[in-house]
């Protein structure tokens, strides 16, 4: 594993809110809109922040300290802390790039990145620069030799921890997306050409690095297709509810680690002890998919101390800062993943985005570990007030 060197950061954007406001500036607005926005009338997206934000955490100021160590240990592996990058879709059309950027970024600096099946760079590439050593979200295509053929990339690409996604059984309604007519490639509209011209920095971008697609389908994809045959065939591509059935098979058949990610009920973390997974995600897909439910730190607090010593508990969703990631480990999270946190990042510093934001976040878990004295991650949870 290759160690980091000189740290790239910025001082101008010394909190997410800060890269968030000038990522909002430099990209169109129908990018910024999908990176940024939840569904209906964002509830949940609002919720995930203030429930995050209402756990307390209890400082111990008289004693010996020695330092803190942000080390974490994940399904046999140790990471150089508990936080890594949240799987997105359609990364390279909020950045040209920036899941290449980010997968070395987060290489570098030995953190999981979590490549989504629908992401723009392909599991080979992502495979490349970080020498096999990704998660990827799986997507459950509808066609069995898909399926079948996508996991046989995966593993032989060198993943070995195969993220399943249970939370998408229907596509959000967004309704920022429905204005923009949202679509990959974006639509060359007026309004869409408006807001490329207004950021030229974006534009160019993409010029250089090429139009953003679904980088890990063109192998299953029907040839020159125009914009209405691709959105029917993104339709029809995937089997969008998880079932035991198809959870058993990929259990059968898949040789490394599997976790589910999306689980917000104790239900479905009793399902997924019951047939054998590895580990679960508690998330609620960022507060893009389901207005009316629960936030993720509050779906943790009551998953996490029931099954957190019979699966893996990890989290995402809500988290901006590294408060946010204490306070979900302290809940029992055993890692957590952040997403636009990270893209807000790139889109506002390009290639020094990924350094700027892994370094943001390291250094402010480390303020606040020796804020409470606490000597190691696995010791966050005696810090937390009581739920």
């Amino acid at each position: 594993m290759r160690h980091a060197g000189s740290i790239n950061f910025n001082p101008r954007y010394p909190t997410v809110g800060d890269l968030r406001e000038k990522a909002a500036r430099r990209i169109p607005g129908f990018a910024f809109d999908y990176l940024d926005r939840g569904c209906n009338q964002q509830v949940n997206l609002r919720r995930n922040r203030s429930d995050l934000e209402e756990v307390i955490l209890k400082p111990q100021y008289i004693g010996d300290f020695p330092g803190c160590n942000l080390e974490t240990s994940v399904f046999g592996t140790t990471f150089a802390a508990p936080m890594g990058m949240a799987p997105i879709g359609l990364q390279g059309m909020i950045w040209p790039g920036a899941p290449e950027i980010l997968a070395r970024a987060m290489f570098t600096h030995n953190l999981p990145f979590i490549l989504s099946t629908v992401s723009t760079a392909s599991l080979e590439e992502i495979a490349r620069i970080t020498e096999g050593k990704f998660w990827f979200q799986f997507y459950h295509p509808a066609a069995d030799a898909v399926r079948d053929d996508l996991l046989d990339r995966a593993w032989a690409s060198g993943c070995r921890t195969l993220v399943l996604l249970c939370d998408t059984p229907t596509f959000g309604f967004r309704p920022g997306e429905i204005r923009n007519g949202l679509s990959m490639p974006p639509r060359l509209v007026p309004s869409n050409l408006w807001q490329m011209a207004r950021c030229p920095a974006w534009t160019w971008a993409t010029l250089k690095k090429g139009m953003p697609g679904f980088a890990n389908l063109h192998a299953y994809m029907p040839k020159r297709m125009n914009l209405r045959e691709l959105g029917n065939f993104m339709d029809g591509f995937f089997d969008k509810r998880m079932t035991e059935a198809k959870l058993s098979y990929i259990r059968d058949r898949w040789k490394g680690k599997l976790v589910v990610k999306g689980v917000s009920t104790p239900e479905d973390a009793e399902a997924a002890v019951r047939l054998g997974m590895d580990g679960i995600i508690v998330s609620n897909h960022g507060g893009r998919q389901l207005d009316a439910g629960p936030s993720s730190i509050a779906s943790l607090q009551e998953i996490a101390p029931a099954y957190g010593d019979r699966i893996t508990v990890m989290m995402d969703s809500g988290l901006r800062n590294g408060p946010d990631i204490a306070r979900a480990v302290a809940s029992g999270a055993k890692m957590t993943f952040l997403g636009r946190a990270f893209m807000y990042a790139v889109a506002a510093l390009g290639n020094a985005g990924g350094e700027h934001g892994i370094h943001l976040l390291k250094t402010q878990l480390q303020q606040i570990m020796e804020q409470l004295g606490c000597r190691t991650t696995a010791d966050l949870p005696t810090h937390r007030e009581p739920f």
